[in-house]
């Protein structure tokens, strides 16, 4: 057989130069994926207007998005000042496709469904019986699937799994929660042989932190901080759309940083670390000292508050207060733009806010909020993991495609 002569140097293509070209196509993907969301319904044009691409770019994007089930054209078409041709604008497709959420904290998992624009179809909570990893998460697998029963006609993406203390993105793997007992847990792996599903894992404050730039009162922010107070106690901080993670993802260990006025003996052998001074263990083993309540659930204490016990109001709002010294502090070392709390006192009283805010001070106390998802915070932290894979790379919908 006669050979086939090879293509002219000019026409061959690099492995470098078609890896840098998916590259491209995946970012410019990303943008118009974004741009949907947040302005939809919204005209092709409008979308080459605020990103900067080309019209046929974004043309052959959107096909392509359409093409994967993840936007489709609005029923009603618009038009450019009443004349001309309409404009048939383009909006999310929130209907085809599902998220699931997995958020483990000390006490229980929540398990969740979420669209694609980070709303909580259905949810529930599962009381740990231990702290096994291998329960816990054959649990969270089992809870997804009866979730997933209900919610038949909604293809599952993915899963994104949040968790508290040092968690490894790039392995999937709780690399040490002390609290739970979990040491180098590769969730991933396990949660993936139980579901079939890709697994995508993170911290939860890095997770929320996501969701509010993606879902949130955040969204446009040049920088953001997120602070979560619960029984962990961790940071997030992102930069131009960027969490930043540091090797291994140790960033945002905020755990044994000193807070001025803090009384509480840590393991660690110091007085005042944040975590300890902070947590939600703290806060209720003072409020059975003082009476208050008997049990571990710091939202009986917010009940008892709300009932008007001043002993609960006070507590609750002592604790905003050094919630606030504590944001204060990082504001001091990283400035950013919009500062969100996830607070549980915070979130639910504005006494407590208030106390936030003004340790933070007035001239810094505007740019302070509590997180956007008050009813759902664990639920989302846990779905706006897998979101924020996909709304990085579309195309991790259909792999085939790209």
């Amino acid at each position: 057989m006669p050979r086939t002569a090879a293509p002219p140097a000019h026409h061959r293509t690099s492995p470098v130069t078609r890896v840098a070209d998916s590259d491209r196509r995946r970012t410019s993907a990303s943008v118009i994926l974004r741009s949907v969301l947040e302005h939809g319904p919204v005209a092709r044009s409008t979308i080459a207007r605020l990103t900067g691409l080309s019209p046929a770019a974004v043309t052959d994007h959107c096909t392509r998005l359409t093409a994967l089930g993840l936007i489709r054209e609005s029923a009603v078409p618009r038009r450019n000042n009443g004349a001309g041709r309409p404009h048939v604008p383009v909006d999310l497709d929130d209907s085809r496709f599902v998220v699931g959420g997995v958020h483990v904290a000390v006490p229980y998992t929540t398990v969740a469904l979420l669209d694609l624009r980070g709303r909580v179809l259905a949810r529930r909570e599962l009381r740990h019986r231990g702290t096994d990893p291998h329960e816990v998460l054959a649990r969270a697998a089992e809870g997804l699937a009866a979730l997933s029963a209900e919610t038949a006609d909604s293809r599952p993406l993915g899963v994104g799994v949040a968790v508290g203390g040092w968690v490894d993105r790039d392995s999937g793997t709780v690399v040490e929660h002390p609290l739970l007992g979990w040491r180098e847990v590769p969730v991933r792996e396990l949660l993936a042989a139980h579901t079939g599903l890709p697994v995508h894992v993170d911290g939860h404050a890095r997770a929320l932190v996501n969701a509010e730039r993606l879902f949130g009162r955040a969204r446009g922010s040049r920088s953001v901080l997120h602070l979560f107070v619960g029984n962990v106690v961790d940071a997030a901080f992102a930069t131009h759309d960027e969490v930043h993670h540091g090797p291994r993802s140790q960033a945002g260990a905020v755990a044994h940083l000193p807070l001025a006025g803090g009384i509480e003996p840590c393991s660690c052998g110091r007085t005042g670390c944040l975590q300890v001074e902070l947590s939600e263990r703290t806060l209720c083993r003072r409020a059975r000292e003082a009476g208050v309540t008997d049990g571990v659930n710091p939202m009986a204490v917010l009940a008892a508050a709300d009932a008007g016990n001043p002993v609960a109001v006070r507590l609750l709002r002592e604790r905003a207060r050094m919630t606030g010294r504590a944001a204060g502090l990082l504001l001091d070392v990283l400035n950013p733009e919009r500062v969100v709390v996830t607070e549980v006192g915070v979130l639910f009283r504005e006494d407590c806010l208030a106390a936030l805010r003004a340790e933070v001070g007035a001239e810094r106390a505007g740019c302070v909020a509590p997180t956007s998802f008050r009813d759902s915070v664990l639920a989302v932290a846990g779905g706006a993991v897998a979101l924020d894979v996909l709304y990085r790379d579309p195309f991790t919908v259909s792999p085939e495609l790209d």
